[in-house]
């Protein structure tokens, strides 16, 4: 006979508490749900075939979700809640709605491999974010462990936006480029590359002269030639991140090299 199990009347199942009545911090959750807003507008922007339009709204939404966590931390809103629903919305914003106007400009030529790249780089984006919130607390604030998905989502959205504004190469061309791109980009999502951070940059501190001086200029160069000067920081951001994993590379193999050395002086 199988042992009776004796369950004691006082039994509960146990269950995360959490108190549902203390609310919501109101303003970085409304920032994020304009970031969701922006990814939303932008699957509808390309089912009506406004491509370039919906690239413009997913770095309008890459604006929002920068504004949404500094504007929580400045004001020490930061909760849970924030994260996971960060974390839903930036799927949806910086994932699909870049898949799908990917896969509405030109990846449906491709047939089912045009739509399996567009499922790799909406997977990825969902890995790097699973993987970031269980990270999160062991990583560096400095640094990110693999490319963020809001940078992913907005090299190719500056990506669409360069190549249309400057009408560079012909079908093919803007094809092949494309989904080299997005496997590209779906790679160093999952990859353990470090990517800057900018999180830790204190707005409240003091700055010399020049760090304004230099910020205004910024703006100014970015607002003449937007097309341009976005596609660039976007490559400059890929460039000093593979240069900077050169760099580490380099260090560790040095202090390895020096040990081998001193190991066969001894011998």
């Amino acid at each position: 006979m199988k042992p009776t199990r004796v369950r004691h009347k006082n039994y509960q199942r146990t269950r995360p508490s959490i108190d549902y009545k203390k609310g919501v911090y109101l303003l970085p959750n409304i920032l994020t749900s304009m970031s969701l807003f922006c990814g939303f507008y932008a699957i509808i922007a390309t089912m009506q075939q406004n491509f370039v339009v919906g690239a413009w709204v997913i770095i309008l939404a890459g604006v929002f979700d920068g504004l949404d966590g500094k504007v929580a931390r400045m004001t020490h809103t930061t909760s849970r809640f924030g994260l996971e629903y960060d974390s839903l919305c930036d799927l949806v914003a910086f994932g699909v709605a870049p898949a799908v106007l990917s896969f509405g400009l030109i990846l449906n030529q491709f047939g089912r491999v045009g739509w399996l790249a567009a499922f790799l780089f909406c997977a990825c984006g969902a890995m790097r974010l699973a993987r970031f919130n269980t990270l999160s607390s062991a990583v560096s604030g400095n640094y990110f462990q693999g490319m963020p998905i809001p940078g992913a989502a907005g090299i190719l959205s500056a990506s669409i936006i360069f190549l249309d504004h400057y009408q560079l190469g012909d079908k093919t061309f803007l094809s092949f480029f494309l989904i080299a791109l997005i496997f590209c980009l779906a790679f160093l999502m999952v990859s353990t590359i470090r990517f800057r951070s900018f999180k830790t940059f204190n707005l409240n501190s003091r700055k010399p002269f020049s760090a304004v001086f230099i910020a205004i200029l910024l703006i100014v160069v970015v607002a003449m030639e937007p097309e341009t000067m976005l596609f660039c920081i976007g490559v400059l951001y890929i460039t000093t991140a593979f240069v900077e994993y050169i760099l580490s590379l380099t260090r560790r193999r040095q202090p390895s090299e020096t040990t081998i050395e001193a190991t066969e002086e001894n011998k």
